[in-house]
């Protein structure tokens, strides 16, 4: 199984990418959030989820790990098939869809282009209140563009989505249960200041809580 490609970006199609890796072309399957990334003649890497069908391997590229893992999630759901995956990627970032799973924000996903009404509202009843996906931890944080064919190392830094996560298990930590621990990140990080940090969105969530 692919689990990521780096090479040199050769062309760029409506949905989908062809990446030369030592001279074998790889033909991706990528949400319009993945493609606005990519330029042709660049050395990119992209975190690959591999579909193995009886009479096709499909390989599906993403800007970073946190989007593959949510691609997978967002398929759990019933109804739910890597295009429309891919739809709600493209409209929603991994933060937002955790943030309108929580807050119950059907419209949110509705604007994915296939998902209508009853496939959103599925869609927030099976992730409401549900931890994110952990996704590949080695991968998290790791950067898509290369640059000149070199690797550039640099630092993790924590998403959104990680620093939501890290402020669900801190109130958990309190003897708060997952789904109102959920629920309350989730607002605090919709009505908090964009430069929340991790203790900011603690209290925030905290204040939540003690709203209810």
């Amino acid at each position: 199984m692919i689990g990521m490609l780096t090479g040199t970006v050769l062309v760029i199609g409506t949905g989908e990418a062809i990446i030369d890796v030592n001279g074998v072309g790889y033909l991706v399957q990528c949400g319009r959030r993945t493609l606005s990334n990519l330029s042709v003649g660049e050395t990119v890497s992209v975190q690959v989820e591999t579909h193995v069908r009886e009479t096709a391997i499909t390989l599906f590229g993403f800007t970073d790990e946190e989007e593959r893992a949510w691609f997978v999630k967002l398929q759990t759901v019933q109804k739910v098939g890597p295009k429309a995956a891919l739809a709600i990627l493209d409209v929603l970032s991994p933060a937002e869809i955790l943030s309108a799973a929580n807050l119950e924000d059907k419209a949110a996903f509705s604007r994915a282009t296939g998902v209508g009404p009853s496939l959103a509202k599925r869609i927030v009843a099976d992730l409401a209140g549900k931890a994110p996906p952990i996704g590949r931890g080695f991968t998290i944080g790791m950067p898509m563009h290369t640059g000149d064919g070199e690797t550039v190392s640099q630092p993790v830094i924590p998403s959104g989505m990680a620093m939501q996560r890290d402020a669900v298990s801190a109130l958990e930590n309190l003897g708060i249960g997952q789904s109102e621990a959920l629920r309350a990140v989730a607002n605090a990080a919709k009505n908090g200041d964009d430069d929340l940090d991790i203790n900011g969105l603690v209290k925030a969530a905290l204040k939540e809580l003690s709203n209810l």
